[in-house]
């Protein structure tokens, strides 16, 4: 007898619910941060505006007298970073680590007093980022969010596959029929969501892979680099910029994170060798004179100026603006207070400009509120597919068991979709690794176990 094949819609079933057991959590978790992070505009002012709104008057303290009452408020804490107020009726930040923990103060910059403090790393905000992007468990986090993602993508391409009407009426395939009830009404739900969601969630998962560390580094290491003669006549550490951003916070754009971080170099007769080697830095250049730098540059409000924090270290002033057109990321020696690298979105490539855009649609920043509204309808649809899919899975699963779409051998195998599922997994390496571990696990174990029951089955 000719052996008999298996029918790839099967496989895909079966494809799209393992991925879709493994991926409903992540996204319901990644969805819900998301749209707490995409509204930070419209929450800060609300839930901070005792912190974040000062009264305007006609004269503000000079960026180095906030910095002095910043530090008489904290004597013992080191300073890590200045955000001057985006508008006159905003507060100055300062972001400091104090007694082992990373705070954020804000301070009047016309009055001078100190309004309050905040947990840089553990306020709403900070958390649902953090969450958004490694779970609040380093790279483990990372890594499974990552995996998350890449079996997302494997996700939208089955179910798009299973999705095709193969002769069916639009009702239930376009939209729903709202008229049925039961897992009938839930699978409409599903389907539909779906499929109008499909294209927005592959640019949503791809956009927020380029920030990974895995398939993001590798991605970034082989588009994003910037001529190597912009570098000639600076001094270079062995630190790339990326070392600027956290999982809470993110300070340089995408595009700068492989860039190095060049060193204050003309600072011979302002130090002794042994302070030039390491060490808490000194500078000679004031902050205001920094801001005034920047002013100078045009680099746009919302920036923020990090501090060195050794003796060879500079200033960084970085905008991560949310049209990166405007993105700013400036390198400036604290001891002369030369600019050592100013780069601009003219000086990004094809690739870092595309990702650059694909960030902010992503964070829903680029069209003001008709973005956030595009990305929340987007987050909505996600938690609706995904809901949907674990009740259609649960109303259908037998009793005692996982309800694992069998395997049926009626129909031959569409090599085509085959390949694209295996291109999936080799442009997504940490999802063809556990493609191969799940198809191992299935073939060897969920396999026999379903056939033995199959057996007994027939044997009854």
């Amino acid at each position: 007898m000719t052996p008999q094949k298996v029918s790839f819609y099967n496989l895909a079933w079966r494809w799209h619910f393992y991925a879709g057991l493994f991926v409903a959590p992540f996204m319901v978790l990644l969805a819900l941060t998301g749209i707490i992070y995409l509204f930070k505009p419209q929450l800060d002012p609300l839930m901070y505006a005792d912190l974040l709104t000062v009264p305007a008057a006609e004269h503000a303290l000079s960026a180095d007298e906030q910095l002095q009452r910043a530090r008489a408020a904290y004597p013992q804490a080191t300073i890590s970073k200045y955000l001057p107020p985006t508008d006159a009726t905003r507060s100055a930040q300062f972001v400091m680590h104090n007694s082992g923990r990373e705070i954020t103060l804000f301070v009047d910059p016309y009055r001078g007093n100190v309004l309050g403090e905040q947990d840089a790393k553990y306020n709403l905000q900070a958390i649902a980022r953090a969450l958004h992007g490694e779970l609040m468990i380093g790279t483990t986090g990372d890594r499974l969010v990552e995996l998350a993602a890449g079996w997302g993508v494997m996700l939208v391409v089955s179910g798009l596959y299973l999705w095709w009407p193969r002769g069916k009426s639009s009702a239930g395939v376009l939209w729903p029929r709202l008229n049925a009830r039961g897992r009938l009404l839930w699978r409409d739900l599903h389907a539909v969501a779906g499929f109008w969601g499909a294209a927005f969630l592959l640019v949503m998962l791809l956009s927020g892979m380029t920030w990974t560390g895995f398939w993001g580094k590798q991605y970034a290491d082989l588009w994003n680099r910037f001529p190597a003669a912009m570098w000639n006549n600076v001094p270079q550490s062995d630190q790339q910029a990326r070392i600027l951003n956290t999982a809470s916070q993110q300070t340089v754009p995408w595009a700068m994170e492989n860039t190095p971080m060049p060193m204050s170099g003309d600072h011979a007769e302002h130090m002794n060798h042994g302070a030039m080697q390491a060490g808490p830095a000194a500078p000679s250049v004031r902050l205001q004179q920094v801001v005034d730098l920047a002013t100078a540059r045009k680099v746009e409000p919302g920036y923020s100026i990090t501090f060195p924090t050794t003796a060879t270290g500079v200033f960084t002033v970085s905008v991560f603006a949310d049209d990166p057109r405007n993105d700013a990321t400036l390198h400036v020696d604290q001891y002369t207070g030369k600019v050592l690298a100013d780069v601009r979105w003219q000086h990004y490539n094809l690739a870092a400009r595309a990702t650059e855009t694909g960030v902010m649609l992503h964070e829903g920043k680029m069209f003001g509120w008709v973005n956030q509204l595009i990305v929340l309808l987007i987050c909505l649809m996600i938690l609706l597919s995904a809901v949907s899919g674990v009740v259609i899975w649960w109303k259908r699963r037998p009793v005692g068991g996982l309800g694992v779409p069998p395997l049926r051998h009626d129909l031959p195998k569409w090599k085509t979709a085959m390949l694209i599922m295996l291109g999936l997994a080799i442009i997504f390496p940490l999802v063809g690794a556990s493609l191969i571990a799940v198809w191992a696990v299935d073939r060897l174990v969920l396999s026999r176990l379903f056939a033995q029951g199959e057996s007994a089955s027939g044997s009854a």
